[in-house]
């Protein structure tokens, strides 16, 4: 349950109104489902509507990068969701991932990625990467950088490091504020959260 009540839909201010009639859409499409819960957060940031407007065009902007292969923006995002424990994160991002290609073998593999056969030396280095970046205090190495810039190039490392910098931010406010699974991913399987700390 969330700590904070959400705005309703009949509370809403015509752009929040507009904001959750699209942000439902384009979860729905990307998840292939909708859920009861799916626009909590969205209902949290109505409360300020310069804030839901600012957030909403970053996640519009950041939706269009196309620089990263899907399946390492996947593996980035959920990491650090799987890293600070958001349920809601892990549950949408488990869902995005199997629509983006994702096995199930590599959604529980990511516990123990280091050891995990289903993925090869650049998957690890950005789960690696995703993990260094979500920790508290910030754990980025100058060797584990060198390595992933052997695989990718300028505009690449730029456009991880902010899909792995914005799955914290949304991680860290749902978490916060309480905000849950939705149900995205039903009885199918998910990444498990990180047992140790964030």
């Amino acid at each position: 349950m969330p700590r904070l009540q959400g705005v309703s839909d009949r509370d809403a201010s015509l752009g929040a109104k507009i904001a959750f009639f699209f942000t439902k859409r384009k979860l729905a499409q990307m998840a292939g489902l909708e859920t009861a819960g799916m626009l909590e957060p969205l209902r949290m940031y109505a409360h300020i509507p310069a804030l839901l407007s600012a957030i909403g065009k970053l996640e519009m902007a950041e939706s269009k990068l196309d620089i990263l292969r899907p399946r390492h923006r996947a593996l980035a995002e959920l990491k650090a969701a799987t890293t600070v424990r958001c349920e809601y994160c892990v549950d949408l991002g488990s869902q995005i991932a199997r629509q983006w290609g994702i096995t199930d073998e590599e959604l529980l593999g990511m516990a123990d990625y280091r050891n995990a056969a289903c993925f090869d030396d650049v998957d690890k280095l950005i789960l690696e990467y995703a993990t260094a970046m979500s920790r508290t205090p910030l754990e980025v190495t100058d060797e584990l950088f060198d390595a992933l810039r052997a695989h990718f190039d300028t505009a690449q490392l730029v456009a991880l490091t902010h899909v792995i910098n914005l799955g914290n931010l949304r991680a860290r406010f749902n978490v916060a504020l309480g905000i849950g699974s939705s149900g995205f991913s039903g009885n199918r399987v998910c990444a498990l959260p990180e047992s140790g700390r964030a």
